[in-house]
């Protein structure tokens, strides 16, 4: 039985590298600028990392944030008042990191009280109430964020969509060398032990409140990459963008469609769910808001432990937690 997962792990690494290598060769092959497919990866790779910055937390730690929309839109705006001030440029490593890291603190001030109180629902709410109340604040900041009409950043920076590929590849290869590192180590086998039972973990010694800022926070700077790379993408930083509930809610069904609390799952559940999602646009875009709301309800009633469980021949039932309609799900 052992050999057969350490076999199945082998085959998923080798896919994974033949993947990746893949996806560094591909602008080569084609015109980036006119490629719709380079630009359909670009957008899946941010969706990747923000699905697995939920998951880390979610999946991992089982503390269902609704929040990730704050730290991206921190990350944005972090990118464009530095920019606009002229201490950094773009694409600059350093106004990345520094959303990256402005998202990671706010995640930390805040999920002191949030996680030391709070629980289950109680989290989920207070961690949406965080990022509207992050929307209001940059919607009166003034001069500081231009209010609701955002701000505008120079576009004759421009260089090529090559670009931006690579950059939201490389923070989906951060994102997953860091998640895989974390969840196999000691701290991976501690955000389970609190997903499992909270309560026991700390009766065994477990500094739960710790770990979960730790996840907390891990999740809240790559959802500040993120959402700097959207700021170097768009030129505009404003409230409505920024601070959208989009890139809550997608990334969260991409991991639940794959399987939350799963390496492998989120970046399954991106690649199909964007694909649909495009697919659909193109072709159905009036239609396309109804077949979205359609395909998350029929995704959380028939596929509560996500296609992964169903791969690996495991159930992962963190997700029963986050079903809102779990009272209808037979257990297994």
């Amino acid at each position: 039985m052992r050999r057969r997962f350490v076999s199945k792990q082998k085959m998923g690494y080798s896919f994974g590298l033949i993947l990746f290598i893949f996806f560094l060769i591909y602008p080569l092959l084609v015109n980036a600028e006119t490629s719709y497919v380079v630009y359909f990866f670009y957008t899946t790779f941010i969706y990747i990392a923000l699905a697995q910055g939920w998951n880390l937390v979610a999946g991992y730690a089982g503390q269902v944030s609704l929040g990730q929309h704050a730290f991206f839109g921190i990350g944005c705006y972090v990118t464009a008042i530095t920019w606009r001030a002229g201490w950094t440029g773009y694409f600059d490593p350093l106004g990345m990191l520094m959303s990256g890291m402005g998202a990671a603190l706010v995640a930390i001030v805040i999920g002191f009280p949030l996680l030391a109180k709070l629980r289950g629902d109680y989290f989920a709410l207070g961690t949406l109430g965080l990022g509207e109340i992050l929307r209001v604040v940059a919607l009166r900041g003034g001069r500081f964020t231009e209010g609701a009409e955002g701000i505008g950043l120079p576009s004759s920076a421009y260089l090529s969509m090559s670009y931006y590929y690579y950059m939201a590849l490389l923070v989906v290869v951060i994102t997953l060398v860091s998640l895989w590192l974390i969840v196999r180590s000691n701290i991976g086998l501690a955000l389970v032990a609190i997903r499992e039972d909270e309560t026991a973990a700390a009766a065994n010694g477990i500094n739960t409140l710790k770990y979960k800022i730790l996840a907390f926070a891990v999740g809240a700077f790559v959802t500040g990459l993120c959402g700097s790379l959207d700021a170097y993408y768009s030129f505009h930083v404003h409230t409505g963008g920024a601070f959208n509930l989009n890139w809550v809610v997608i990334p969260m069904l991409m991991a639940i469609l794959g399987g939350a609390g799963t390496f492998w799952g989120p970046i399954l559940g991106a690649f199909i769910l964007a694909a649909v999602f495009e697919v659909t646009n193109v072709w159905m875009p009036v239609l396309h808001p109804i077949f979205s709301a359609a395909f998350i309800v029929l995704v959380t009633l028939f596929l509560p432990d996500g296609l992964m469980s169903y791969i690996t021949g495991h159930k992962h039932r963190i997700l029963r937690k986050l079903s809102p309609f779990k009272w209808m799900l037979q257990k297994t």
